[in-house]
């Protein structure tokens, strides 16, 4: 089998030449309002970096620990892996909110539901109401984390599309640095506060939400679904073109979804879950999405999202101070790559970038376990150091490809009604792994050492044949087009033949209306 070739879509598509290369983010004021209200979706992601960076830095605060018995073992990985059980417990329900009542109601309700947990968290007395109030907290994220990356990426302006959804989950960073920073202020707080202000502070995203979002614009494609075209049509116009329905690149969006919904309901039969698999263009789609969720938890990267504090502990980095500089630290310096390539990801492109992020997190955990195999049998403090350095540059090996493109890849090889399904069973697979390896790893840490890296190593190798072999290069295409991708050239060719022939023929209508030709 040979890689895939990127070539095809290197090739410039018929909307580029629409676009007004003087129409920027920054000054034009419909698109500074659009991106104003993008902002407010893609926080959705900080709460969950949020959530797992506090996680990691309560485990160093002793007033936490003293307040829930210290818990260790299969209690500790209870503790991390119920907030997403409560993921998983809403994961049947998320795609059909998004698709019945409209994306941003469902993040309203989300956003809602959290405000409740986080609440409940703060206020927590014992053990059980803590993990009850993680439950609700991953239960509410789940319908917010399903529509609002949908949202972001059906709303954006073309030249947009792919850096604002890759920004999306790299915004998990945001929420990570402040917690860490957060929990690195608080652990000088004497008294439970140093844990229950971090808790608090997870709110604010979803209290921002929850008075804000109804106010947002609906996605131009769930109003077309729904026999809304008069509204779908006003609001790309609103935003993509300042009010004008007639403005070529809006006449070519609105027609190429139309085209685009035409061919999931008549062609692709893309109805129901069962069509997740029913076809092999999206069997193609299902392997490489639910490979993507396995690889972004498990790629070595939960020993440091939720167990940094015992992988210091074993390099003989025991300071609680220390170990939440480290952690805040660390947040901002991945925050920084994957802001990059959130950047750049129509410059170099999605395939590229997820081959040397692969490659780069390989050799460096193969570093990481040979410095902390020489610390192990050694107790050389260099060791322990080398094994800092080699964190840094494996989080940022990370943050290139796997924090900005997983979601990001993910809803654009989507066609438009599959996708709340598609990206449910993304977020599905995440939680398995996640609570998989919240379990696991700090047991087998605990049993192995520096030998459990050893593991992850392999694996990472087996990831980068996988990403060479299956990965297709998406950038420089319509969403439309880059959902039908999968679906071979001919699908792209037929949505796109569609969008031309009806502004083509829109144009001659127009001229034989004007009076010259009456």
């Amino acid at each position: 089998m040979s890689p895939p070739t990127a070539a095809a879509a290197a090739q410039a598509t018929p909307l580029e030449h629409l676009i007004d290369p003087k129409r920027r983010w920054y000054n034009n004021r419909r698109l500074i309002v659009l991106n104003a209200w993008i902002v407010l979706l893609l926080i959705t992601s900080s709460t969950t970096g949020y959530d797992g960076s506090m996680m990691n830095g309560l485990q160093s605060l002793t007033q936490w620990q003293a307040a829930f018995d210290y818990p260790s073992g299969g209690n500790l990985g209870l503790l991390n892996a119920i907030q997403n059980i409560g993921a998983l417990a809403g994961y049947p329900f998320a795609p059909y909110l998004s698709d019945g009542v409209g994306r941003r109601r469902a993040i309203w309700f989300g956003a809602a539901i959290m405000c409740v947990a986080t609440a409940v968290q703060t206020g927590s007395q014992s053990v059980g109401m803590f993990i009850g109030a993680r439950f609700l907290i991953g239960f509410g994220n789940t319908f917010a984390a399903n529509a609002a990356p949908m949202l972001v990426t059906e709303l954006s302006y073309p030249t947009y599309r792919a850096p604002l959804t890759s920004l999306y989950n790299s915004l998990w960073y945001s929420g990570a640095i402040i917690a860490a920073w957060t929990t690195f202020g608080s652990f000088r707080i004497n008294n439970t506060w140093a844990w229950r202000l971090p808790s608090l502070i997870q709110a604010v995203p979803s209290v921002l939400q929850v008075l804000l979002v109804l106010f947002a614009p609906e996605s131009p494609r769930w109003l077309v679904n729904k026999g809304r075209e008069t509204e779908a049509l006003r609001t790309l116009a609103y935003y993509h073109a300042d009010g004008d329905e007639q403005d070529p690149v809006v006449q070519f969006e609105f027609n190429e979804i139309k085209a685009a919904l035409e061919f999931d309901r008549t062609v692709a039969a893309n109805i129901g879950w069962k069509s997740l698999f029913s076809t092999q263009g999206n069997r193609k789609r299902m392997r490489v999405i639910i490979a993507l969720a396995f690889f972004s938890q498990w790629s070595g990267n939960g020993l440091l999202s939720y167990y940094l504090s015992k992988v210091l502990n074993q390099i003989g980095i025991t300071s609680s101070s220390t170990q939440l500089l480290i952690n805040g630290c660390l947040q901002i310096w991945s925050f920084i790559g994957a802001l990059y390539a959130s950047y750049a990801v129509n410059l170099l492109g999605r395939r590229f970038l997820f081959l040397i992020s692969a490659g780069l997190m390989m050799l460096f955990y193969m570093a990481q376990a040979i410095c902390f195999s020489q610390y192990a049998d050694h107790q050389t403090a260099a060791a322990g150091h080398a094994v800092i350095a080699f964190i840094f540059l494996f989080s940022m090996a990370y943050a290139l490809a796997f924090s900005p493109l997983v979601i990001s890849y993910t809803v654009e090889i989507l066609p438009y009604n599959l996708r709340a399904k598609g990206l449910c069973l993304f977020n599905f697979t995440v939680s398995l792994a996640l609570i998989f390896n919240q379990y696991v790893n700090p047991i087998a840490l605990d049993a192995l050492g520096w030998k459990y890296y050893l593991v992850y190593v392999c694996w990472l190798a087996f990831e980068f044949i996988f990403l060479w072999f299956f990965i297709l290069e998406t950038k420089n295409r319509t969403l439309e087009e880059t959902a039908a991708l999968f679906d071979g050239e001919d699908a792209v060719d037929q949505i796109t033949h569609k969008a031309v022939a009806h502004e083509v023929h829109e144009e001659s209508v127009e001229k034989r209306m004007t009076p010259s030709n009456v």
